[in-house]
This record gives C-alpha cells, structure tokens and sequence, in this order.
C-alpha cells in the first residue's frame, strides 16, 4: 500500500544487514501470509490445529515485520490477534484426521525430491548466461536456497535470467509449503464402516420400524457409519465426504428416539468441524431435523411409489405400458420373480456377472438409494426380478447367459419393497425394464407386498408444474434448466418413465445448516453417489499404463497370412485379426485383439 516507504525503509537498513536477510523476510512473510489466509476457513470452523499452527505463525510474522521494518501497525494487529487466541483456547476444540500429519509428511517428502530435481534442471538450463563453472555443490546450494527465498551462489550475466531463475525456485517452494500446510489441516475423513454389531443392532430396527421408510434398508451399507441415540432405539446412518457429514434418508427406529438420535449426530458434527447435512428425508423427518437442529430444508425431489392393489394395466393411461409389455413378450423375453434366499450360488454368481457387465461405468454409484452388493447371504429378503430369452441373436454378448435384465429390490418394512438396481443388456430390446416392474407389481401379492417404491426423479414437481398452462416465466426457466441438464443426468428421463406407471408421489428433502453451505454439500452428494469421482494416484497408474499399451495392428496380405512381428507389413493389405484365446471370432473375456 506505500511502496515508498518500503523502499525508503529497506534502503536505510541495506547497510546494515545482509541482503539474504531481507530477500528471505520476504519469501517467509510471503509464505506466512498465504498460509494464515488458508488457515482462516479451518480457524473459524474451531479447528484446535489450525488454532496451533496460527499462534506459531502469527509471532513469527511480527518478527518478520520486523526484519523488513515495516509499518508497526501491522506487527501490532499480529501481536493482538496472538493474544486473542491465547485467550480462547478452549474455543477451539474441533478434531482433525491424525492420519493428514503422514499425508503431509509424504507430501512435504515426494514435493521436496521433485523440487531439487526440477530445480536442478531450471539452474542447469541457461550455461550460456552462468558466471564461471560453478560446480555440483554450488549448484546444489543455489537450488536449496532459491526454494526459501535466497540467492544462491550461482551468479547469471542475464538479469532477466537471475529473477527467472530465482522466482522459479521459490514458486516452487511457495507450492510445496502450501500443499503440505493443506493437507495438514484438512477436514477429517474418516474411513467409513459398518461394523457386525451396529448391522446386528440396525436390523433389528428395521424388523421393528422399518415400514416407516422405504429408503431405512440402504443404511445397512458397509461403507457408512453409524450413530445410536441415547436409548439406543433411533440411529442416523452417515458418510463424511469432503468435510461433510452427510446421512441419508430418515432416522432409523422409534420416532420417540429420533431427537436423540439427531442431537448426537449434530455433537459429532461440531466435534469434528464437518457440516451435518441431511439428504433424501421424509417431511415428517424433515420437521424433526429442522426443529432440532435449527437447519433449513429443500425439497429435492418426489419418490415414485406404487400401491399394488390399485395397479392394472387397462385403460387409456396405461395403453403405452401395456403395448410396450406387449411387444416385448412377443419378442421371446420372459421374467422370473424370485427371494434373493431362493437363488442358488451358481444363480446368484450368474446374475451378479451379468449386472457387472452391464454396468456403464467401472465405478459402483449410489449412497442414499443403493445397497452396494447383491447376494449377501443377509439379504436373503430380497427381491431378484430377471429378464430371460430362450435364444440370443446371433452375435449377442453371451456373458451374461439368457440373463438380458435384473431389477433387485430391498425390502421395506414385511409389506413393502424398494428399488435398488435396475440393469440390462444394452443389446437388448427396449421396453425390458417396464416388463420387469410390471412382472413384479403383479408377483408382489404372492410375497406378501403392497407396496412398490420405484425410482427417486429429482426436482420431479419442477418439471410438472413447468409444463402446465399458466406457469410462470421463472419456472418455466427453471425447468428448461433442469431439461437442459438432463441431457448428462437423468433428471427428466427418470420422471418420465416413473410416471408411466401411476405411481404416489412422496417429497424428499435436503437438510442444511446454511444457504453458503449448499455449494460444498452438493458435491459432497455427487462424491457419495459416486457421479464426481476424484482420481487417485492409482487411477492415474491405470491410466498411462493404458495410454503406453495401445494396440497394435498388423497388416497382412489380402487373404493371407499374418507375417512375423519382424516382418514387414504388406502396403495396401487388409488388418489381421489375431483372436487370443476362445474360438474363430470370439475373443475371451479380457484378451486383447491387435
């Protein structure tokens, strides 16, 4: 702000100390500024590292304020602020992950080694301009000092060339300071499971008050955790997924116990500095969580849920379903509804491949409406619905058998079942998967069940009251918004198809404890529903290997044979197939054809 006085200032004591003093003042109050600015989101949300690391940097601060006399004023709002902290410590309570301090070592470690080395080449990259043949100690010496800030020996005709040099350098240390100070002070994350006795307790919840939500099964997945009130009567399924704690779906058990529930979730919360967020909520939840733990909701979208005893296929309303089932019957398919307990191990093993194979990403997706697995001996419940054709075309990916679709439903108190996947061969005809959800709602008497909840369709009355006569321009708006981004999620689609089949349509909601908080709570929800993946370092191994192993073709004369790898392809001849393994023109699963 008064670069004058600066000058001013560093002239009058440039006789006095040695110019690597002030350059390296520089360079740390430098680093001290970009990390007490990094540090200020986790100090506000009470964490006692951050509240650590800032009492050390602050002192260390006014002390470089000092060596580079500047302003006093600016040492005295350190000084104060130090002081402050010292004050409340007790304010500072929130937990951090003790596994980051590793992370951050590992970091400061793999950093520090490329640093040397690309510093090394940046030193050794301009000879034409280097004064004398310094030699590999002194070129060493330049490179540790420029990553702090210093000058190192190594002295360059090019003025241009020295400052290019040396803010390379301490960019580079600038970045490795940052990173580790980052990962020291990130949120905590724990490793979520399940363990065999919270499953043990959570199912006999479920046996009890599970009628009550059609989405309390899908807490019973392995990779969440789980916290019990008090009475141990109500419990809250959760993930932590970027610094949130994020639970889905209502509180499990006795709605007496739920306040108990919730009030242990939101201390766990505060304990840790994560954001407690709800998603995929009953209202009758919604009410709850807003009333205890002072948080807003948003309503998302409607769960499609389909009364059995009033579902038929006559009438104009259903005349496209019906023709659809129709054709498709025509067409040789043919479905089996069956207890996940009733499959053999040879069936279950069959249908778990096939779901696989059909998969469209490598990555499993779902959190709130997913179990994760299928075939558990636990799960024994479970309604498996299969699509099967006596004779594939010619030419159809058999790996999947006769299989061609599943739908796999969870169950839902005795009297109900709840969507969990719904998979088919992309080969195969359209119009499976309405004969598989109408094959079940006419089977599901014969289980005992009146009630069927289908797909869950996002901001579902947007899109309804969008379209009607009178809509306002805002809504209107908004809906083109959400039909525009239905061309990458399946928002309108999944709205669509629900709503061929006449279903109830029951409101869902997002809790949240502020309106800022929406941005980050939202991709904490794409992370857990896997739709944002973040790669990881073995993810990007996977990756080069795949791009350094690309096929190879090799040419051969036009009806003839393949030469030898040292031969020379044939100019204008046709690409030979090499089939590893299997028969002629069936490659085996995972062999590669060059």
């Amino acid at each position: 702000m008064f670069p004058r006085f600066r000058e001013s200032r560093i002239s009058e004591i440039a006789s006095v100390l040695p110019g690597s003093v002030t350059s390296l003042a520089l360079s740390a109050s430098l680093v001290v500024g970009i990390l007490l600015i990094m540090l200020a989101h986790a100090l506000r949300r009470r964490k006692v590292r951050a509240w650590r690391a800032v009492v050390v940097l602050l002192p260390v601060g006014t002390a470089l304020e000092g060596l580079r006399w500047r302003h006093p004023i600016a040492a005295s709002v350190s000084l104060i602020l130090f002081v402050v902290l010292l004050v409340n410590k007790r304010e500072f309570y929130a937990l951090s992950d003790p596994r980051s301090r590793w992370r951050a070592l590992w970091n400061l470690l793999a950093l520090g080694a490329f640093d040397v080395v690309l510093g090394w080449i940046i030193v050794d990259s301009h000879p034409r301009t280097v004064v004398g043949d310094p030699g590999f100690g002194d070129r060493m010496q330049h490179v540790l000092l420029g990553l702090v800030g210093l000058d190192g020996p190594v002295e360059y005709t090019s003025d241009r060339v020295a400052d290019l040099v040396s803010f390379s350098l301490a960019g580079l240390g600038v970045l490795t300071a940052v990173t580790t100070i980052y990962l020291a002070l990130r949120p905590e994350r724990p490793a979520a499971a399940l363990t065999e006795d919270d499953e043990e307790r959570l199912r006999g919840l479920l046996d009890r008050y599970g009628r009550q939500d059609s989405l309390g099964y899908f807490a019973l997945r392995r990779d969440k955790s789980v916290i019990f009130s008090p009475s141990g009567k109500a419990a809250v399924a959760y993930r932590v997924v970027a610094g949130v704690m994020l639970a889905s779906g209502d509180p499990i058990g006795d709605p007496e116990a739920w306040p108990g529930a919730i009030r242990r979730f939101l201390e766990e919360a505060r304990r840790h500095a994560w954001v407690p967020a709800v998603i995929g909520c009953s209202e009758t939840a919604g009410e709850v969580w807003t009333r205890e733990g002072d948080l807003d909701a948003l309503e998302i979208g409607d769960e499609a849920v389909v009364e059995v005893a009033g579902f038929t296929l006559e009438g104009r309303a259903m005349r496209n379903v019906r023709q659809m089932v129709k054709r498709v019957e025509r067409l040789g398919y043919t479905c089996q509804v069956r207890r996940a307990g009733d499959l053999s191990e040879a069936e279950r093993e069959r249908i778990r491949t096939a779901a696989d194979h059909w998969r469209g990403t490598e990555t499993e997706r779902g959190f709130s409406m997913a179990l994760g697995r299928f075939g558990d001996p636990a799960d024994a419940d479970c309604l498996v619905v299969t699509a099967h054709r006596a004779a594939a075309p010619q030419g159809d990916d058999q790996s999947g058998g006769d299989i061609r679709a599943v739908l796999h439903f969870v169950p839902w108190g005795r009297d109900g079942i709840s969507l969990d996947l719904m998979r088919r061969d992309r080969e195969a005809d359209p119009g499976l998967n309405e004969l598989l959800i109408v094959r079940a709602l006419q089977a599901a008497p014969d289980f005992g069940v009146t009630r069927v909840s289908l797909n869950f369709a996002m901001f579902r009355s947007a899109l309804a009251r969008g379209e009607r006569l009178g809509a306002g321009p805002v809504l209107r708006a908004w809906r083109g918004i959400l039909v525009f981004l239905s061309r990458w999620f399946q928002i309108e689609s999944l709205y669509r198809f629900n709503a061929k089949f006449r279903p109830l349509w029951e409101p869902r909601f997002l809790v949240y404890p502020n309106t800022r908080d929406l941005p980050r709570i939202g991709v904490s929800a794409l992370q857990a529903e896997a739709f944002l993946t973040l790669p990881s370092p073995s993810d990007w191994g996977r990756l080069l290997r795949r791009r350094l192993r690309k096929p190879v073709k090799v040419f051969g004369p036009a009806g003839g044979s393949v030469p030898e790898p040292d031969g020379q392809p044939t100019v204008g001849g046709e690409v030979g197939q090499v089939t590893l393994g299997g028969g002629p023109g069936q490659p085996e699963p995972g062999g590669e054809v060059r």
